[in-house]
């Protein structure tokens, strides 16, 4: 029988360990196999915070880098510039780039480093017990908003990917989704645009991916996917958000 699908080589043997349901794996793997379909695996170095997305330095076949709670673009930082001929990328939640991380990732949009970051925005802290996160929706319960977030008190949703196109050192941005087979694929597009823009030494790039987690949002991960459509989509918009000239021409 002719073989028509295998693991990609930028994943090790290691079986994901996430929540049934959970998105990171779709969004690793498509991480994994732009590493190898570039062929870089045995040049990059990833960087991990803590959290779900902490468990990624398990499954890639790339070196790996553990870094503090929201620290992981600082240490991505010194990594590149200490070996800039590695490409360098950090993998974070929401929670880690938009909150404690978010001084990195504005100073580091602001002083374009020449490394890649993939957020992944769930609106909500997984791992840590489903808190409030800066993404969290308006009136969306989580374990430290009960009765849904109230904007008076607890401020607005924060649509971070917008944040940093406004910043002139960040070459490209895209918010992307992998709700379905056709933004899979969007995704994998934008994560493979934002390496090459590091490749190029064009600046920095983010590409942020609405994703879910169906263990605090208490949902199946079929209606997952849904909720995913009906209420994160028309919030976060969807798209390249930011793309230099130079980024348009790659």
């Amino acid at each position: 029988m002719k073989k028509v699908f295998s693991r990609t080589k930028g994943l090790t043997e290691v079986p994901f360990t996430f929540c049934p349901g959970c998105t990171h794996g779709t969004i690793m793997r498509l991480i994994a196999e732009v590493l190898e379909e570039l062929d870089i695996i045995e040049n990059t170095i990833g960087v991990s915070p803590v959290g779900c997305a902490g468990f990624s330095q398990d499954f890639f076949s790339c070196d790996f880098v553990g870094a503090a709670h929201g620290r992981a673009q600082a240490v991505g930082t010194g990594i590149k510039r200490a070996l800039p001929h590695r490409t360098v990328f950090t993998y974070q939640g929401d929670g880690d780039i938009a909150a404690i991380g978010t001084q990195h990732a504005i100073h580091v949009a602001a002083r374009g480093e020449k490394i890649t970051s993939i957020m992944v925005n769930n609106a909500i802290y997984g791992m840590t017990g489903g808190q409030m996160a800066p993404t969290t929706l308006t009136d969306m319960k989580t374990s430290t908003s009960p009765f849904g977030r109230d904007p008076v008190t607890m401020g607005f949703p924060m649509d971070f990917p917008k944040v940093i196109a406004g910043i002139p050192g960040a070459a490209y941005v895209a918010s992307v989704s992998v709700d379905s087979p056709k933004n899979i694929q969007k995704t994998k597009n934008a994560i493979r645009k934002a390496f090459k823009v590091q490749q190029a030494g064009l600046g920095f790039s983010l590409v942020s991916v609405l994703s879910t987690c169906p263990t605090n949002w208490g949902l199946t991960p079929v209606d997952s996917l849904q909720w995913l459509r009906d209420n994160m989509m028309p919030v976060y918009e969807l798209g390249e958000l930011k793309m230099t000239e130079e980024v348009a021409q790659l």
